[in-house]
């Protein structure tokens, strides 16, 4: 649940080298594929730190705008917009992967390039807003979870210039007291201010996690259950310990013929994903 890829940056220009389309973002894909052994394995394909454009498009009133990148060998991913008198929004994701990538698909049975279309969630967006989505966001098709985090797009820039107010996702309006998003998704930061330098004393251990009771489900039936408590260890400089409170937690996903997704978001920046 701790997600570490290359963020991009486009930035594509008209006629009259005036921004007309931008985006910045993190993004990744899991992806399960049949083996030469003819059974399946999951592999992350992350974007690597080169990664070209061609082919976006800016759209007009009649065109829609084309968001284009390529990546690695032989994978691109590409979105368009569609716009409104008032609005634009994310249309289809088109994404395409090479199995003839052997550092990704050491062993894959099926080679060549393998496409995938999806619609697009993102909510219609006032024009001349920019659109911002801290929180992760997911989509899953065909054997492929596209994953999505620290988003900023706005399509159809008018005059050349990103407009100065944000249009948040569902995920990111705070229900409390504002947080400040974090820069790579799915990491959460204990910090404490205090107004004068507090005594030492011996660090509280950290209890065991709370077990918590997750549920999904498929129409009328729960296709999936899960009793656990949960604790996350992330390696950095200074060790960090997060317990998991059920209390707190939202579960979220999906159930297929052959697989199931079990999200669980803690409403503070932590977002595991079975």
């Amino acid at each position: 649940g701790f997600f570490q890829s290359d963020a991009v940056e486009v930035d594509v220009k008209d006629g009259a080298n005036a921004t007309c389309l931008y985006a910045n973002w993190m993004m990744k894909f899991v992806i399960t594929y049949e083996t030469n052994s003819s059974d399946y394995k999951n592999t992350t394909l992350n974007l690597s730190s080169n990664v070209t454009h061609d082919g976006s498009v800016c759209g007009n009133d009649t065109q829609a705008a084309l968001l284009a990148v390529q990546f690695g060998e032989g994978h691109s991913w590409s979105v368009n917009f569609t716009k409104t008198n008032e609005t634009y929004q994310g249309d289809f994701i088109t994404f395409t992967y090479n199995t003839n990538d052997t550092t990704v698909f050491p062993d894959a049975k099926r080679k060549g390039p393998v496409t995938i279309v999806v619609k697009d969630t993102m909510q219609p967006v006032q024009l001349n807003n920019v659109f911002v989505c801290h929180n992760t966001d997911f989509l899953e098709a065909e054997s492929v979870t596209q994953i999505f985090w620290n988003v900023t797009v706005q399509a159809f820039v008018q005059n050349g210039t990103i407009g100065k107010k944000e249009s948040r996702c569902h995920a990111d309006t705070p229900t409390s007291a504002p947080t400040v998003p974090p820069t790579v998704a799915n990491v959460t930061t204990a910090s404490t201010t205090t107004a004068s330098p507090a005594p030492t004393t011996a660090p509280k251990p950290v209890e065991n996690p709370e077990t918590g009771n997750y549920s999904l489900k498929s129409g009328n039936k729960t296709c999936l259950l899960a009793n656990v408590g949960l604790q996350l260890n992330v390696s950095q400089d200074k060790p960090l310990l997060i317990n998991i409170n059920p209390k707190t937690t939202s579960a979220d996903g999906a159930c297929g013929n052959t697989t199931a997704t079990l999200k669980l978001n803690d409403g503070n920046s932590t977002l595991i994903g079975f």
